[in-house]
């Protein structure tokens, strides 16, 4: 493949999800239309690169206060209901309610929307028709991204939950479908939302009316909702963005509970490698968090292929396709994949016999040794009492540590032609710090990645800022610990 059929130019964590206006038929043939698909979702990136919502850039953390954004925190909330199959058995969701109604939408719009309803109820309950009336059930958050033919990109975050009532119910979803990559902000607004539809439906949608209303807060700020209940009066809602904003989709508790660091070390040399991996759970939000936690492990890099935190029963024929992919699974539909060869299954479920269902066999030797040991050795820093926020940011650190050791130095092997620049392999590699890191800087600049990566470098300005001035901090670090050490053998001869 040509590095031009491979550009995508978009700086996210790649979650590609699904074309929205397929129809149902269409989407059980996916796997023969991947072509087709993967080169969507490639112009889709390059058209939306700008977008600060979708694409949030690393850089310094904003002074406190209230600043914001200028953008909306949600485009819509849908309802989505399950409804017994006419003249057949199980249930089918369905849309039952959404903010703001159509009516007031524009033509365009509501086109759009017609597009986007196709497919999110397929997330919302993406385990098919197998449902039953229940008397208790736990709610559950997770998220997944819906990719557009026109190359617009939109998160979905629901809450399934059990509304109030008497005798066995079925489930209910709570969709809000947002620009905004951000699932702790959305899980706070979902407490939110279910603390509301506990005492009556109609409560949920002044408060979303306030929500939309109110402006998004830039990464590091705070904005404030009032909202009215009653019995308990006006409440003064506080919902903050995290202050490192490249960070604020992701909470990495979930992998490192599922996983034992050897183990997402090995899971993290196969994603860098680009292979074909299923990650199998039951918990749906287990599955998009580890997802979206694995695809936060390459940081400054960016998964290219296809992604899908949750993959619907209608479209598990996904999992046949020859390219590099990551999926999540339910656990039930284990069964269906058939064809393992060149695969890494990963169970997240607690207490499986093995993690590994099934694997290459050479995840634990693709990582160089002393840039592994170092790998472990700054993972075992971090405190069970951590926050959300000190875990990501140790463990971003620490992966973003092996890329500075084993391929910073690329800045230093660029030749300027004319007004771009390009990239000089050969010198590249030549230049390696420790020759132990050869082999593994050998196969990784073969990734599609590290190709965009560098053809950003070629043609944009600074779009890697965030990684080139950690390069420069170690490098600094490297230099005045060498001085150092030369002054004290100085001293002592």
């Amino acid at each position: 493949m040509s590095r031009d059929e491979t550009r995508t130019g978009q700086r996210t964590t790649a979650d590609t999800d699904i074309l929205v206006d397929m129809d149902h038929r269409a989407m059980k043939k996916i796997s023969s239309m991947f072509s087709s698909l993967q080169e969507k979702l490639h112009r889709s990136k390059r058209r939306s690169s700008s977008d600060p919502g979708v694409s949030p850039v690393p850089g310094a953390v904003p002074p406190a206060g209230r600043r914001h954004t200028g953008q909306l925190f949600f485009e819509y909330l849908l309802v989505v209901s399950l409804r017994k199959r006419r003249n057949e058995e199980g249930y089918e969701p369905h849309i039952t309610y959404q903010f703001p109604k159509r009516e007031v939408m524009g033509r365009l719009q509501r086109e759009e929307e017609e597009k986007c309803m196709k497919a999110v109820h397929l997330f919302c309950f993406p385990e098919g028709i197998n449902w039953a009336p229940l008397t208790e059930y736990r709610s559950e958050t997770f998220s997944f991204v819906l990719t557009e033919v026109d190359g617009s990109r939109r998160n979905g975050y629901c809450r399934r939950l059990l509304p109030e009532g008497r005798g066995a119910r079925v489930p209910e979803a709570y969709c809000i479908i947002s620009h905004v990559a951000c699932f702790g902000l959305f899980s706070k607004i979902f407490d939110e939302v279910e603390k509301r539809r506990q005492i009556s439906k109609a409560m949920i949608y002044p408060f979303m009316q306030s929500l939309r209303e109110a402006p998004l807060p830039s990464p590091g700020n705070t904005v404030t909702i009032r909202s009215f209940i009653p019995d308990a009066g006006t409440e003064i809602i506080s919902l903050t963005r995290p202050a490192e904003s490249w960070l604020e989709h992701v909470d990495f508790q979930t992998l490192f509970s599922c996983l034992s660091d050897e183990e997402v070390l090995m899971v993290f040399a196969a994603t860098v490698m680009e292979r074909r991996i299923v990650f199998i759970s039951e918990e749906l939000s287990t599955l998009s968090q580890v997802l979206h936690a694995v695809a936060a492990l390459l940081n400054p890099f960016v998964w290219q292929h296809t992604y899908i935190s949750i993959v619907p029963t209608v479209l598990i024929d996904v999992c046949a396709a020859p390219t590099p992919y990551l999926l999540g699974v339910q656990k039930s539909l284990l069964d269906l994949l058939t064809d393992r060869s060149d695969l890494m299954i990963v169970d997240l479920s607690p207490g499986a016999e093995t993690k590994f269902i099934t694997r290459i066999g050479d995840e634990e030797f693709l990582l160089p040794a002393k840039l592994k040991e170092e790998l472990l050795s700054r993972l075992s820093a971090r405190t069970h009492h951590a926050s959300t926020e000190e875990l990501n940011r140790l463990v971003s650190e620490a992966f973003l540590f092996l890329f500075i050791r084993s391929v910073g130095h690329f800045s230093q092997h660029f030749k300027r032609s004319g007004n771009s620049r390009q990239f000089q392999k050969k010198s590249f590699l030549k230049a390696v710090e420790h020759k132990s890191h050869l082999s593994f800087v050998k196969l990784f600049i073969q990734t599609q990645m590290f190709d965009l990566f560098i053809q950003e470098e070629e043609t944009q300005a600074h779009p890697n800022a965030f990684f080139h001035r950690k390069v420069s901090e170690y490098q600094e670090r490297k230099r005045s610990e060498k001085m150092k050490a030369g002054w004290v053998r100085g001293v002592v001869v």
